[in-house]
């Protein structure tokens, strides 16, 4: 396949004569790569390694130094994050996007050129927010988010979790070797690697005599980065556990297995879901604004990463209509919803597509409106990982952020007409009593 002799044999010696083509390629790759630059363990610019945003597997992200599409802010800390103030004193929304209600939407930050200003556009021209979750726990998790809450007086939950992942798992430090320098976990994804994975590694650092070889340290690393493996023993690693994801993303224990769902099952809803801290922190300055709870329409719902989110700030949870289509999502909300003792309304629906104009007037009726839209409609097909249907947001399952803004705009319209109604009403009595 045209590697030079040397360099194949180490790999094969390295990694074992079992291992397939696609992995010693990796390997082979990853030592070159690492042969070219004056820091071994750098990557080279303009050809960042991708692990990020939910992939199936890395991609070679052709952008800028830090590994960021240039039409995103560096550092992605958006109109500031706890211990990183950005300079933003306010932020002039159009009159289109001024609620009520308040509406909140997320999808991956790195997607197909075009796509946030797409959805800016639609979602009344307001500038998204890119932020990193980095900065809210020990693994990354690069989102753009477009809303119209109130960006000033934010404020963390606390506690304030684990930001590194020696903080998350102290007794890592005992085995945690020198050149391995990560501090922080890749995005957590919707798949985990095979065990044969970490077998193979023990394998290949057991043939090393002492401190492994370059192009060892290089293959290990490379696995560790894109399957999130952590140390546990003398050249062992290990796979992160659901509750481990758990922890990381904000979500109480044993979340995900409410419902009776499985391991993969687990995986895949965390995979999706909300960091909850990182919402949580944009979601603050509702609290003072909802003393006596807020009423949510939940739009993807997925396992509830917005209503854990207010849950967690001490706004009570007074009506939530959620819309989730997958039954394993639902089992998981309805039963945080219940082990968590609500005592306000759960309305659980199926089908975005299904909710049409109709049924929002009712339900605006009979719980008097929304406070808060949130949603973060599905990003298949704008991840690099998706090589068959990479087709933007006209792609099959992304194409329900139009949806998300055809809800969002309805609710709006019945709203503020309701409320001009309310206000013409209501000067028509004031003038017919002062005749009077």
């Amino acid at each position: 396949m045209g590697f030079p002799i040397d360099e194949a044999s180490s790999a094969i010696n390295a990694s074992g004569p079992d291992t397939s083509i696609t992995e010693l390629m990796d390997f082979i790759y990853a030592g070159q790569m690492a042969t070219t630059f004056e820091n071994p363990l750098q990557e080279p610019p303009h050809m960042i390694l991708n692990y990020d945003e939910d992939e199936d597997y890395y991609e070679r992200a052709f952008s800028d130094e830090d590994g960021v599409p240039s039409h995103i802010s560096k550092p992605m800390i958006g109109f500031g994050v706890p211990n990183v103030p950005r300079p933003i004193l306010q932020r002039n929304l159009p009159t289109a996007a001024i609620g009520p209600p308040y509406f909140y939407f997320e999808n991956i930050a790195c997607a197909l050129k075009g796509v946030w200003s797409t959805i800016s556009r639609f979602l009344y021209e307001i500038e998204p927010e890119f932020v990193d979750s980095v900065h809210f726990s020990a693994a990354a998790r690069k989102r753009g988010y477009v809303h119209n809450l109130p960006i000033q007086n934010r404020y963390p939950l606390m506690p304030i979790p684990p930001l590194t992942i020696q903080e998350a798992w102290p007794l890592t430090k005992t085995w945690w070797p020198t050149w391995d320098k990560r501090t922080k976990l890749n995005c957590l994804r919707t798949c985990v690697g095979c065990p044969k994975i970490t077998k193979r590694i023990r394998d290949a650092l057991e043939r090393c005599d002492g401190v492994p070889d370059l192009h060892t340290q290089n293959y290990v690393l490379h696995e560790c980065k894109k399957w999130n493996l952590v140390w546990v023993g003398k050249n062992r690693v290990a796979l992160l556990e659901p509750d481990e994801m758990e922890m990381i993303l904000g979500y109480p224990e044993n979340h995900t297995r409410g419902g009776g769902t499985n391991r993969m099952d687990r995986y895949k809803a965390l995979g999706n879901a909300f960091q909850v801290d990182t919402v949580a922190y944009h979601f603050s300055v509702l609290k003072s604004n909802f003393p006596n709870g807020i009423t949510l329409l939940s739009l993807f719902s997925g396992i509830g990463g917005a209503e854990v989110a207010l849950h967690r700030l001490g706004v009570p949870l007074k009506n939530v209509v959620s819309v989730e289509i997958s039954p394993v999502n639902r089992k998981i909300l309805h039963s945080w919803w219940e082990q968590t003792n609500q005592s306000g309304n759960l309305i659980e629906l199926e089908d975005v597509q299904e909710l049409g104009a109709d049924k929002l007037e009712h339900l605006i009726h009979v719980l008097g409106g929304f406070d808060l839209i949130v949603g973060g409609s599905p990003c298949n097909n704008l991840t690099g990982s998706n090589r068959l249907s990479r087709d933007g947001l006209g792609g099959t399952h992304s194409i329900l952020f139009y949806d998300y803004f055809r809800i969002v705009d309805t609710v709006k319209c019945i709203m503020n007409w309701e409320l001009f109604a309310y206000e013409f009403c209501k000067g028509v009595v004031c003038s017919l009593y002062m005749e009077l």
